[in-house]
């Protein structure tokens, strides 16, 4: 299944995970947001804020096909 994903502040990286366009990645059918993040090498503890579809979610929300998720980091008074 495919799903777009934005990451922002410190989570942006032009190569994996940016805020301006979301990338596209290929994962199995019924994985979830901690297998994403594994992906993407980006570390549980460093992520405060996760949505999916614009809802916020949880490490363990399971993904679907067409899924949008952004990541932020704790920032400021978060």
């Amino acid at each position: 299944m495919k799903v777009a994903v934005k990451c922002f502040a410190t989570l942006a990286d032009g190569e994996t995970c940016d805020y301006k366009d979301s990338r596209t990645y290929d994962l199995k059918a019924g994985s979830d947001i901690n297998t994403l993040m594994l992906r993407l090498s980006i570390p549980e503890d460093s992520v405060k804020l996760v949505f999916v579809n614009s809802r916020k979610a949880d490490f363990d929300t399971r993904l679907s096909e067409g899924d949008q998720v952004a990541l932020a980091p704790a920032v400021g008074g978060m």
